[in-house]
């Protein structure tokens, strides 16, 4: 990409956007085009129409998003997939008929059938069925990839499809009812610190793996792909390890501070069994991350205790 070139990142406030705008401004491009949901509403089809048509940006990333945990996905079903695939719908198209030269679409792990092999390659979308509580969010994202292809093939449109594993850091989402594990794990044993309280609870059994990303890696990964690749198949974003969530749960606890006990709730749903990446793609094009997991989450409590303290998030 030149410097100069005209960036468009959807979603620049959410965690994924503004660690790519992160990546781009350290890298020296300084024309980004960006446009809050109340400035522009990505669900809706004229206005995204009409933002193209006078901005024509010349890259875009499509990192907005509906976004959430379980409970999330659980309560509002048909807004994680009404909302999703009126975004990505609206955003691909535009870009394509105004001229955007390369648009870099933002998937999820969660694509992935409930039991596909460890770790998941990208050859085992669509080889079986999908995790109830997250398909939702899955189908809207599976049909992100398919978009990206269908106008590579058809109009020759130059779309890439990146796959994120779990991510966090800081602008995380900190809600307990609607935030991903880690997030929550950290406000849960913070307040917990806080009240003095003997006994964190955390969700399920603790035996469920997961892979967790720091967003600035995702970031340098994403600025990476643009610059660099250009194909039709999608890559996973990752960093080829994962913990369990009781492991998990043992780090944030260490890191927080907390004295107590972690009692496992096990009337909760785990989820998925396991979920780590095959990062085999990304790693054979040069690229792999940098944070260790540890070292990332101290970061991601520090930002919240900055930026929230005591104060509900």
């Amino acid at each position: 990409m030149n410097p100069q070139a005209k960036i468009y990142v959807a979603g620049h406030r959410g965690l994924a956007g503004s660690a790519i705008v992160r990546r781009l401004r350290a890298a020296g491009y300084d024309n980004l085009v960006q446009r809050t949901h109340a400035e522009l509403d990505l669900t809706n089809q004229a206005a995204v129409d009409a933002f193209f048509e006078a901005e024509r940006p010349e890259y875009v990333f499509l990192a907005a998003a509906k976004v959430g945990g379980i409970h999330a996905n659980d309560t509002y079903p048909a807004e994680f997939l009404r909302d999703n695939l009126a975004i990505q719908t609206n955003v691909i198209h535009a870009a394509w008929k105004n001229g955007t030269r390369k648009l870099a679409f933002l998937g999820s792990s969660c694509i992935y059938p409930k039991f596909a092999p460890q770790p998941m390659p990208e050859s085992s979308l669509l080889t079986g069925a999908l995790e109830p509580t997250n398909e939702w969010y899955a189908v809207a994202k599976i049909a992100g990839i398919k978009m990206c292809q269908a106008y590579r093939r058809q109009y020759g449109f130059d779309a890439i499809s990146l796959m994120p594993t779990n991510l966090y850091g800081p602008g995380d989402n900190f809600d307990l009812q609607n935030s991903h594990v880690l997030p929550a794990l950290l406000r849960k044993f913070h307040e917990a610190k806080a009240r003095g309280d003997s006994e964190v609870v955390v969700w399920g059994t603790g035996t469920p793996r997961r892979e967790f990303m720091h967003v600035d890696d995702l970031g340098a990964a994403a600025v990476f792909l643009m610059e660099t690749y250009s194909d039709e198949d999608f890559v996973n974003v990752g960093v080829g390890s994962d913990v369990s969530i009781r492991e998990l749960a043992d780090i944030v606890k260490d890191v927080t501070g907390f004295q107590g006990n972690i009692v496992q709730d096990t009337s909760k749903p785990d989820g998925t069994p396991r979920k780590l990446m095959d990062v085999g793609r990304l790693s054979a094009l040069g690229w792999h991350a940098k944070v260790e997991l540890r070292e990332g989450i101290a970061q991601t409590y520090a930002w919240f205790v900055e930026h929230y303290g005591g104060q509900s998030a």
